[in-house]
């Protein structure tokens, strides 16, 4: 009988709704999956560093479960990595492998019982599991496992559980590891990195299209077999791994102690289909893709946006901090100086404390105050990723021009954003998304800019210096590559009970 200990400490009730005073206009994140293996090292404590590296994908909840040898501890809470872990913590979670999770939340609500990894029991001992990404089927798949499985006992309403059953369905009717994870893959549509540990080591997961990153390296030499898994490379330089490669689109590769490389294999060929706005906003600009860091590429898009879109300026501001890159770029080519315009409170996460009227109508102060005097009798051109509700960006020039600047120029290192994510990116319903209802002009009014302009989409994919077919850019052109029924929408709450308040 395999021992399986559950360390699940809830946390305070978190609602889901986010007020939208406090919701940037921008995609919101992606979770972020990590996973170490190693005989001699303290798994969870490199985990913990892993996901306080991978703090920008997700900061709902965290998560690590660590096997020692048949025996599985898992501690997760709703907060940041360094709320939900302490060196007391993390010292009774010994082991060699350990799996790690944080979470923003894009199926099922932003509450403890959501939190990852999913640990559970087969006929060949514990698993645990954790997701990056989001089905398109979760629905169908929730349907089918209740009526395969109607012992099973659903404890959250996330599309990431509903794989890890899958893959207990296919272990306990007789599937080795490695055929039962390939089985519940094929019964998964949409985006999904997965990370999970079992007895016979660590497997890696990408879906076919690899929409989410999921990278992999080893720590020391190569015959000790020390394994790390990350969604980005970020993850490995915090804990001085080596970056060996991409787990490819559609790969599984099972990495085992005592073994110098890894078994490698694809269990589908489809296109792929890397989200492009991981190279523009999602990634840490210190993350390597196509063999340089973001921080390069987002610098060039800048260059590109300031020779599509010239103006004549006396300063060029980045919002921070994802901002600032490509408006580097924008200077570099233009010749007009780089400035700090906006400091950015580092210190403030999400808030769900509302802040009183008269702040609200302050703008949004609380994360971005203006300089006077940088911005003061100037001509500024501003710099930013994106643009999706238009909210927050309109009460940002307000707050620029109340600054002293004599003309606010807007530019966007990105095409707009017309349709909704359905694959890992909360970008609400396209009602909500403004360049889907407004014309630029409308825009550029609402926002209150003497001039708007965005990135072309040709531009952005030609920047990556990689084949611009291998991005999915469903989010500016409504080219989804993963074909989903009418009834998908872009509710998170899809799988919670009708009248359940998300609350804990």
């Amino acid at each position: 009988m395999h021992n399986v200990e559950g360390n699940l400490k809830l946390g305070l009730a978190v609602t889901d709704a986010t007020p939208s005073f406090d919701r940037p206009d921008k995609p919101e994140e992606a979770c972020g999956v990590f996973a170490v293996l190693a005989s001699d090292q303290p798994v969870a404590n490199l985990t913990y560093f892993g996901l306080y590296a991978l703090q920008h994908r997700g900061q709902e909840s965290a998560g690590i479960a660590v096997f020692d040898d048949l025996k599985v501890r898992l501690h997760k809470d709703m907060g940041l990595v360094s709320k939900v872990f302490t060196p007391e913590v993390l010292e009774r979670l010994p082991g060699q492998l350990a799996i790690g999770h944080n979470r923003y939340s894009t199926t099922g609500s932003s509450k403890a019982c959501n939190a990852q990894p999913v640990l559970l029991n087969t006929r060949l001992g514990p698993m645990a599991f954790a997701h990056n990404g989001n089905l398109v089927n979760a629905g169908e798949l929730r349907t089918a496992l209740a009526s395969d499985l109607p012992e099973a006992e659903f404890t959250s309403t996330t599309d990431s559980e509903l794989i890890a059953f899958a893959i207990q369905q296919a272990v306990n009717a007789g599937s080795d590891w490695d055929s039962a994870i390939r089985a519940a893959a094929g019964r998964c549509r949409g985006a999904f990195s997965l990370v999970i540990g079992t007895p016979e080591g660590l497997f890696a997961l990408r879906d076919g299209h690899g929409i989410r990153p999921l990278v992999f390296g080893h720590m020391g030499e190569i015959s000790e077999a020390r394994w790390v898994v990350s969604s980005e490379t970020c993850g490995l330089d915090i804990i001085g791994s080596s970056f060996d490669g991409d787990i490819e689109p559609g790969e599984i590769v099972h990495f085992r102690l005592g073994q110098s490389e890894p078994v490698r294999s694809r269990w589908v060929e489809e296109p792929s289909k890397l989200c492009v706005f991981e190279m523009i906003y999602f990634a840490r600009p210190d993350s390597r893709f196509f063999g340089e860091s973001l921080y390069s590429y987002r610098v060039r898009i800048g260059e590109v946006l300031a020779r599509e879109t010239p103006i004549e300026a006396d300063i060029v501001i980045g919002v921070p901090d994802s901002g600032i890159p490509a408006a580097i770029g924008y200077s570099q080519y233009s010749g007009i100086p780089f400035g700090d315009g906006l400091i950015k409170n580092r210190y403030v996460g999400r808030t769900f404390i509302q802040p009183t009227q008269a702040m609200r109508e302050a703008g949004i102060r609380v994360k971005l105050n203006p300089l006077p005097d940088v911005l003061a009798g100037k001509r500024v051109v501003v710099i930013d990723d994106s643009i999706v509700r238009g909210t927050t960006s309109r009460k940002l020039v307000a707050a620029i021009r109340d600054a002293g600047a004599t003309e606010v120029h807007m530019r966007i290192s990105s095409p707009p954003v017309t349709h909704p994510c359905f694959y890992g990116i909360d970008t609400d319903t396209q009602d909500q998304l403004i360049a889907a209802r407004l014309t630029l002009e409308e825009i550029s009014a609402h926002l209150g800019v003497d001039s708007l302009a965005y990135l072309s989409k040709e531009s952005m994919v030609e920047a990556a210096h990689a084949n611009a077919e291998n991005f999915c850019t469903a989010c500016f052109d409504g080219a989804y590559p993963i074909e989903m029924d009418s009834s998908v929408s872009g509710s998170k709450l899809m799988l919670e009970p009708a009248g359940i308040a998300a609350t804990v």
